[in-house]
């Protein structure tokens, strides 16, 4: 079996290279040239841990191959992932505009039976959608071949996506066509026989776990940033709170990590999608439309905090640590610096900025205050003259940060700790003017 990945983001790029990885055949497309040309030179265009490791491994067995052909790719494959981007619309739903440029593709060139997966996060009915889409080119060609489509939807953590590709929680397949799920079986055959939880339901119901596992996770996220904004005023923990809340086996420990708010290619996308969705049956979701207002007001809380504690920030410069909107990840993408940064600026203040892996793309998101943000070498390079100093991201070398190094070279004493990363340093309030996040 040979499998076609169209699209080579960070799903489409990970999925075919773990699926090479399974031992199968893959062809990875992507009409962009630029990236294909930086994956045939050995070169990964997204900064994924251990992805260009095992791509190299792969390369060099001969089971995955890069190209812009996309008549080759669907001629040549059984199974075609549609791994495309769906950025969202001004109104919040998803924009299907580049899935349906590829069914409209699969139906030019489909040459005999064909799976067609739906790995891109996608609304409801897509996948009759897609189904449509591939008919309606066949009819004009006069042609009838048969196809399946298949919704399998991804759940890969930036910076984690290489071992939740090789050990997910769970493998979710949508499907209406038994011979389809049969080859699902023999996709993911070294999945399915090590016991991975499987889960084969029917297409909607597969459309929407994603959807619905994603607002799950962006409301307990907002529930607990919200519990850290209580508890500053309240004169309690959020820390505490949120070890103790975890203790609850209903609860879990996992995402009750107050922060700056929630960002990233998912949560902020996905909240909005699924919100259109009801809106558009008649359902409003009044819950995971409040999570998506909290996330809002959190970032702006952060803002207010900062100046605040500052009496004002005109003319001050401000150090920030961390730009991608997680560590290990060079993605910018509804990050929180970004909503931070602006809100600065807005109120006079000088950045300097300092990410491991995100300032590449901070520099075009950022690009219309460009004049006002200088991007540094290092953390040390961005906190030398600095009135404060702002983590946003727990980036572990931040972690490891020598507090009297910081205290010698900053100007000033104000020290953001937006992730809590240094709140177990028994020095850190004696030395600084230090604001965490959630506790006194």
């Amino acid at each position: 079996m040979r499998i076609g990945v169209v699209g080579t983001g960070y799903v489409g790029s990970v999925q075919g290279v773990i699926l090479a990885e399974f031992g199968l055949d893959v062809i990875c497309m992507d009409v962009i040239e630029e990236k294909i040309a930086l994956l045939l030179q050995g070169k990964v265009p997204i900064y994924e841990p251990g992805l260009k490791e095992i791509m190299d491994k792969n390369v060099a067995a001969g089971r995955i191959l890069f190209t812009t052909d996309v008549k080759y790719t669907v001629e040549s494959s059984d199974v075609i992932f549609i791994a495309v981007g769906t950025p969202p619309k001004d109104d919040g739903s998803a924009d299907l505009k580049y899935v349906l440029e590829v069914a409209q593709n699969i139906g030019k060139y489909i040459n005999g039976y064909k799976v067609i997966v739906n790995k891109s996060t996608v609304p409801v009915g897509t996948a009759q959608l897609v189904k449509e889409t591939i008919q309606t080119v066949l009819n004009e060609r006069n042609m009838e071949y048969p196809f399946d489509i298949v919704s399998n939807p991804e759940f890969l953590r930036e910076g984690k996506a290489v071992g939740d590709c090789l050990k997910p929680d769970r493998v979710v397949i949508g499907f209406d066509s038994d011979r389809a799920a049969e080859v699902m079986k023999k996709v993911y055959d070294v999945l399915y026989i090590n016991e991975t939880p499987f889960i084969f339901t029917d297409i909607e119901t597969a459309e929407t776990i994603k959807y619905a596992s994603n607002a799950f996770l962006a409301v307990k996220i907002s529930f607990i940033n919200e519990m850290a904004l209580l508890a500053e005023k309240v004169g309690a923990n959020v820390q505490e709170i949120a070890r103790a809340m975890g203790m609850d086996g209903r609860i879990s420990p996992k995402f009750l990590h107050a922060g700056p708010g929630y960002g990233g290619s998912c949560f902020p996308k996905d909240t909005k999608a699924i919100v259109d969705i009801g809106r558009k049956y008649g359902e409003e979701l009044k819950v995971i439309q409040g999570a998506i207002e909290a996330n809002e007001k959190q970032k702006q809380r952060m803002v207010e905090k900062i100046v605040n504690r500052m009496n004002g920030v005109k003319g001050k410069t401000i150090a920030i640590l961390g730009l991608s909107f997680k560590p290990e990840t060079d993605d910018m993408r509804d990050a929180p610096s970004i909503d931070i940064i602006n809100g600065l600026v807005k109120n006079g203040a000088r950045i300097k900025a300092y990410c491991p892996q995100g300032m590449k793309e901070a520099k075009w998101r950022l690009a219309t205050i460009e004049e006002h943000i200088q991007y540094c070498e290092n953390e040390y390079d961005a906190v030398q003259n600095a009135d404060a100093t702002v983590f946003i991201t727990e980036w572990h070398q931040f972690r490891g940060m020598s507090l009297q190094r910081m205290k010698d070279i900053m100007k000033g004493d104000f020290v953001f700790d937006l992730r809590n990363i240094h709140v177990k340093d028994r020095h850190v309030r004696t030395m600084f003017n230090y604001c965490p996040l959630g506790r006194n």
